[in-house]
């Protein structure tokens, strides 16, 4: 009972998220909505790509919707490692959604560009687009702070979305306040493609980031240091470790390392002992899964069992035993790759 109610606790701060996709779905609607008016009254083309991406929103936002409910839900015999992933998926889509409306917008400013028109009813259609950039970037910035409060991949690729909406409407909103002052009907579409390239930036920089997580891409180096101080704090001087190796899964992370302690340790003392790590783990990083594998520090198997082993004996607390060597590095003891 008390396992199954700590579960639930666990998926309690992934589903209050829920409310910031419906959030973001209200707001997609609602500025949609201004933004197709303000692009009839003034026909500018700017304004015309600002409400296609808007509507890139709406549909982003519906997959950030969805990635939220199915990331929280707990683990069955199909996914025994839960569903977080999907968060990175939500992401990818994002970040793809983010290119068409790039591409749409190029293509329409091109076409003004070749074929010039006058923009009608500035002041009133920069109201109302100004009125629609308000509210995106007042809930831009709520997401992007309780993404970071959270570490949320769906909410921070959906905040970052919102803000490219918003610097739209503001390249926008000056390329007509411009055009109306100098006569200059160019500035229109030009700001429109330069709109285009920095949406085009962010998209790929949302595909690069979905691609790492999907790709099981480790922690940044600074969190990783920050891991193995927490490991190596709580180390006796004749136990070590090995093969330490993360990855996230959509807000969460994981660990996974070999304690190797001596072979007459009780099995007990080496199960607190990487129970401590745990929580000492979980105290620099809430919410992390971490997986101790306890193997016997005298046998030469438990310091070659993984593909890590020549990455990490150039760390400081990687020190191999008399028996062991790495061939070439002088030392006597057996081949690492090809241990008998």
């Amino acid at each position: 009972m008390d396992v199954l109610l700590a579960a639930r606790t666990d998926q309690a701060p992934g589903a209050s998220l829920l409310k910031w996709g419906w959030l973001s779905i209200g707001a997609a609607i609602i500025t949609i909505a201004l933004k197709f008016g303000a692009y009839l009254l003034t026909d500018s083309i700017g304004l015309l790509s600002d409400a296609v991406e808007s509507l890139v929103n709406l549909v982003a936002a519906g997959s950030a919707l969805f990635a939220l409910w199915y990331s929280t839900r707990p683990v069955d015999r199909s996914h025994n490692y839960g569903h977080q992933k999907i968060e990175f998926f939500s992401a990818a889509v994002e970040g793809g959604l983010i290119l068409v409306a790039a591409v749409t917008i190029s293509w329409y400013s091109i076409q003004r560009l070749i074929t010039p028109r006058p923009i009608e009813s500035v002041s009133l259609g920069l109201f109302v687009a100004l009125l629609a950039t308000v509210i995106n970037l007042l809930l831009a910035r709520a997401m992007l702070r309780v993404a970071r409060e959270h570490d949320s991949v769906v909410l921070h690729a959906d905040g970052q979305h919102l803000m490219t909406d918003v610097w739209t409407t503001v390249g926008v909103v000056a390329a007509l306040i411009l055009a109306s002052m100098t006569g200059w009907q160019w500035v229109d579409p030009i700001v429109g493609l330069a709109v285009a390239v920095n949406i085009l930036r962010i998209g790929f920089g949302l595909l690069r980031s979905s691609f790492d997580g999907l790709m099981d891409r480790a922690v940044p180096v600074d969190e990783e240091q920050q891991i193995r101080m927490a490991i190596e704090q709580l180390l006796p001087s004749d136990v070590t470790y090995h093969a330490l190796r993360t990855r996230r899964a959509g807000s969460h992370r994981i660990v996974d390392l070999h304690l190797l302690v001596p072979g007459t340790q009780h099995v007990r003392d080496a199960h607190q002992l990487s129970k401590r790590i745990e929580s000492a783990i979980d105290e620099v990083f809430p919410g992390t899964e971490t997986i101790v594998h306890i193997e016997p520090l005298e046998d030469p198997d438990a310091w070659v069992d993984s593909e890590l082993i020549e990455l990490e004996q150039t760390h400081p607390a990687f020190d191999l035993p008399d028996f062991l060597a790495i061939p070439g590095n002088g030392a006597r003891g057996l081949d690492l790759r090809n241990p008998k």
